[in-house]
């Protein structure tokens, strides 16, 4: 698939130079950003229809950010370009699936632009002020910017909001913030969060017991090994280990990314030195980790005793980062489909982020046709009775790795279905950064409802305190009839009984604290909250929605 660093990177030096002053003058805010409004009025200048402008937007903006940087500026002109030498624009251009010269694309035709290019160069000419006999540069004033500044989101009183992403950093920061610390939601359910956790590139982890493939996956999309790599038949990945974007090949130990205010790491250092001890980062350059990040995780062993020998808790880990990814493979051997218990409850820790996971049968090229077709079967019936769950798992069927496929697996037959299988494997991954905005809104609003629920479970046991007498007795009979508690929450507050969150966590952790002590329910805070799901993130995806539509 091709991308749009692709592009960019297809342009000669004298392109991209004109390009970049194409940029500087459609940015009306100077903030690096090309915005739905900056955009209208200077591809205007193309003279091409709307319906095609629409579609150079929604091809260019495929993050659904709500603005271009330059690389999508850079993809978004030569696609302009395109679309003036008579090409139809489609999603296929990105897919290659439309065979494009990219390195002969010339700058397209833009109606009075170097008319407003000296314009704006002559100005900047005549306002700099000399100082010890040198003309110094200023920036060039607002009124030769392409686009107006962009109106503040109602409620929102600060002007700097120019994508989705930030417009989700402020709502939480002013709306569901003060909620979450107020009733200590943090604690219960999951850390602050941080610019660095909006911010962060779309995560993939992968699952499994040990030796079914799960490194070698990785390996085999990134087609080099990454630092830190280790494969054999034996448990050989120890630790969790992010492989991300970086500019040199080099591993970072887990102190010192969990304290990394550019990294989404922080929250981990709650599970203590004894697991940063066993987590890393690998990063090097590689144009896949621009776009995805994964995570590699230790196999799932099986029994009590290799659960008791972890010195941190491995299921909470995973459950840290079940949260905070938008894929989950979850991989199986077909010579280990037996689920163990560990992986029982790990897999039950990955409850309510359902649709992120997805299964993938590894190494199937090592049976035959008829025991593929067993293999198969069994694994349904032993995920059925672990997920829990009516609707049938999608179970992705290849061998994720680089060596050619085995000839004893059913001839052409097999080879056939392996590649199919691996496309549509693929294409969910090649999907993940464009959904990315998308799934950051929806995890937001999953946070904020149970936020919400979280504030109404904490207030109504404080109201169930006694005023002055048996304040220990009557906070052991709460948290000894917790369960209870929620039922009449639920009644009261007309809350679905699947958002509550999980009895047995909720009653561990609340035995650090003293009821008493929590605040009363805010109905003004409950009120924004309300209001920030109702009115302020719609008017949000609206603002930053294809400026064409």
């Amino acid at each position: 698939m091709m991308t749009g660093s692709d592009w960019l990177s297809s342009c000669s030096k004298e392109q991209t130079k004109i390009y970049q002053e194409w940029f500087n003058l459609a940015d009306s805010d100077g903030d690096g950003r090309i915005t739905g409004n900056d955009a209208t009025k200077f591809f205007a200048m193309s003279n091409l229809s709307r319906s095609q402008l629409k579609q150079v937007w929604a091809i260019a903006d495929t993050k659904r950010q709500g603005f271009l940087g330059f690389t999508e500026f850079v993809t978004a002109m030569q696609l302009v370009a395109l679309a003036q030498t008579g090409y139809e624009l489609t999603s296929d251009i990105l897919k290659n699936e439309i065979t494009v010269d990219k390195e002969n694309i010339k700058p397209p035709v833009m109606n009075g632009i170097d008319a407003l290019l000296e314009r704006t160069k002559s100005l900047t000419i005549k306002t700099q002020p000399e100082i010890n006999g040198a003309a110094q540069p200023q920036p060039l004033p607002p009124s030769l910017r392409l686009a107006s500044k962009s109106k503040s989101l109602k409620k929102l009183p600060l002007l700097s909001i120019t994508s989705i992403i930030d417009g989700l950093k402020r709502l939480y920061v002013e709306r569901l913030k003060p909620l979450e610390v107020t009733y200590r939601f943090n604690d219960f359910e999951s850390p602050l969060l941080t610019n660095s956790d909006f911010d962060a590139k779309p995560m993939v982890m992968l699952l499994g017991q040990y030796s079914t493939g799960k490194t070698t996956f990785i390996k085999h999309l990134l087609r080099c090994d990454y630092p830190g790599a280790h494969i054999g038949p034996e448990p050989t990945t120890d630790r969790f280990v992010v492989v991300m974007s970086g500019p040199d090949e080099r591993s970072v130990p887990g102190n010192t990314i969990a304290v990394d205010a550019d990294m989404p790491f922080s929250g981990l250092t709650k599970f203590g030195g004894s697991f940063l001890s066993k987590f890393q980062c690998s990063q090097l350059p590689h144009p896949l980790l621009d776009e995805i990040t994964f995570v590699d995780t230790p196999g799932v062993l099986s029994g009590e005793k290799q659960r008791t020998q972890r010195s941190y808790d491995f299921t909470g880990v995973i459950s840290w980062f079940a949260a905070k990814c938008d894929l989950i493979l979850l991989l199986f051997d077909p010579h280990k489909l037996d689920i163990s218990d560990e992986f029982k409850r790990v897999i039950s820790s990955l409850r309510g982020h359902d649709d992120k996971i997805r299964v993938v049968l590894n190494k199937a090229d090592q049976v035959d046709t008829q025991q593929l077709m067993r293999v198969y079967g069994a694994l349904m019936w032993s995920l059925g009775k672990v997920l829990n769950t009516p609707e049938v798992t999608r179970v992705y069927i290849g061998s994720f790795n680089d060596k050619p496929i085995k000839e004893g697996f059913a001839g052409p037959f097999g080879a056939e279905l392996f590649e199919k299988e691996q496309n549509d494997l693929l294409a969910d991954l090649v999907d993940v950064p464009k959904k990315a905005c998308d799934r950051r809104i929806n995890e937001f609003v999953k946070r904020a409802r149970a936020a919400k629920m979280h504030a109404y479970i904490i207030s109504h046991l404080k109201k169930e305190m006694p005023a002055m007498m048996g304040k220990a007795k009557a906070q052991q009979r709460l948290i000894d009839n917790l369960e209870d508690e929620f039922g009449k929450v639920q009644r009261e507050f007309h809350l679905p009984a699947g958002d509550f969150p999980n009895v047995e966590h909720f009653r561990e952790v609340l035995n650090g604290y003293s009821i008493d002590k929590f605040e009363k329910l805010k109905p003004k805070m409950i009120q924004a909250v309300d209001d920030m799901l109702g009115y302020e993130i719609p008017e949000l995806l609206k603002k930053f929605r294809n400026p064409y539509d």
